[in-house]
């Protein structure tokens, strides 16, 4: 085959609207990645859907200075799971976003139980309650969105996608809104879905013009963050987990068949063939970074871990409340006593913190998903080495530490899913790659197999 020198130029953007802030990265045909750029979110500007808009078209402008922008070919963007804002017909922002843990909706989500069945959008932190929440607020509003469906929107100019990976918290099941959705009157708002790395437009004339790009590059559904991090890595076969140790702690792990069990927190996500099945808790670096500053754990883990377990038993959790592996709204922070030496109090923190990771892979292995061959960790509590030998010591499978982005696993997608949607963007077929004849050969006029 002839090598296909136009694909072998393209770059591919991916867009990672995280928790603490967004990043932008591009790669190459081969997915390296080619150039970076990340900023913090303003304070109090997480939740506020003009920020994203503003600072993703800004970091985009500021990328593209470091690249050769006549090669963009695609985007895509990842969002956090669960967050959801209501915007207008022309995607005017109706108020602010409510964030993956938002938990207010507690009367709405009495009117979702009453008519849904088990989901992995139930409670009060479930996409249709904050929706009714939201709905009852905000006058004027036209449709539903994620926080990775508003952004895409306003890349195109077309307000009317989400994802399938970011529709599971708005109560999709599958790639179709179910009946109980029409019950709670909120099918009106809710958006197409669509398959990850599938086309949903290409980028509006306008903001080619302002970013100077001179060809419109495709946009393609995104994702959810923690699922962008599992897709930077690559394939990966069945019985392989990543643990995401961010603010907060998410578990994931590939399987051949999906798992739900939505009462308990568990979900699926589809990956090609195979199935990300996971939960993610309330608990995780936050807890830390809540007692202590990044410089005093730097410090106080050069000399851990200890020789023994402090034995303190910590459910480490700044209020009450937990998705997974306990489901339970009222689930009490378990953080006493505190000793006097912080050392052993940071200690007892991880160590609270490894056997709710344990605690969850185990209730996925319960459920019908493998236990861990072994554990790849990302995230920003990746690279502290007493964690990780207290966390391995925890769950009694290798663990090894990933550098990746979410950013460039979204711009993964973004390229795959452009040579598999789009015709025009995959290398052209000569001659001598034709598939070889199969059947019966063809007889000419005279024979009877005409």
């Amino acid at each position: 085959m002839l090598p296909d020198l136009r694909a072998r130029q393209g770059l591919f953007l991916g867009i990672d609207l995280g928790t603490s802030g967004i990043r932008i990265a591009a790669i190459d045909q081969n997915d390296r990645v080619r150039a970076m750029i990340a900023r913090a979110w303003p304070p109090q500007g997480a939740m506020d859907p003009g920020v994203w808009n503003r600072m993703t078209q800004d970091l985009l402008a500021r990328l593209l200075r470091r690249i050769d922008r006549t090669q963009v070919r695609a985007l895509a963007v990842d969002g956090t799971s669960g967050t959801v804002m209501l915007c207008g017909s022309c995607g005017a922002p109706r108020g602010r976003a409510l964030a993956y843990d938002d938990d207010r909706a507690h009367e709405e989500a009495k009117r979702v139980a009453a008519v849904a069945p088990s989901s992995a959008a139930a409670g009060a932190a479930g996409g249709p309650a904050k929706l009714l929440w939201l709905r009852a607020r905000r006058l004027g509003a036209h449709r539903a969105l994620t926080q990775a469906g508003f952004v895409s929107g306003c890349l195109t100019g077309r307000y009317t996608t989400c994802d399938e990976h970011n529709a599971l918290k708005l109560g999709a099941d599958g790639r179709r809104w179910p009946q109980w959705l029409r019950t709670l009157g909120l099918t009106g708002l809710l958006p197409r879905i669509a398959a990850p790395g599938t086309p949903i437009g290409r980028l509006s004339p306008g903001l080619c013009r302002r970013l100077g790009l001179p060809q419109a590059p495709w946009v393609m559904a995104g994702t959810t963050d923690s699922t962008a991090g599992i897709l930077a890595l690559g394939p990966l076969p069945a019985g392989t987990a990543v643990t995401t140790l961010g603010s907060t702690l998410v578990v994931k792990i590939v399987s051949r068949v999906p798992v739900d069990v939505p009462d308990m927190g568990i979900y699926s996500h589809r990956l090609g063939r195979s199935w990300l099945i996971g939960g993610a808790s309330n608990s995780g670096g936050r807890v830390l970074r809540h007692f202590f500053s990044v410089g005093e754990i730097e410090r106080l883990s050069a000399h851990l871990p200890l020789p023994h377990p402090t034995g303190l038993s910590y459910y480490p959790l700044l209020r009450a409340g937990e998705r997974f592996p306990v489901c339970d709204p009222q689930w009490p922070p378990r953080l006493t006593p505190r000793p006097a030496d912080d050392a052993i109090f940071l200690q007892g923190l991880m160590e609270g913190l490894a056997a709710i990771e344990r605690l969850s892979y185990e209730t996925l292995a319960a459920k019908g998903a493998p236990y861990p061959a072994r554990v790849i960790t990302l995230g920003g509590g990746a690279g502290n080495r007493a964690w990780q030998v207290i966390r391995a010591g925890a769950l009694g499978a290798p663990i090894t530490t990933a550098r990746v982005s979410a950013a460039a696993g979204t711009a993964r997608l973004a390229h795959q899913g452009l040579r598999s949607s789009c015709p025009e963007e995959r290398p052209p077929q000569r001659r001598y790659d034709r598939p070889a004849r199969t059947g019966r050969k063809k007889q000419g006029r005279s024979g009877r197999d005409r």
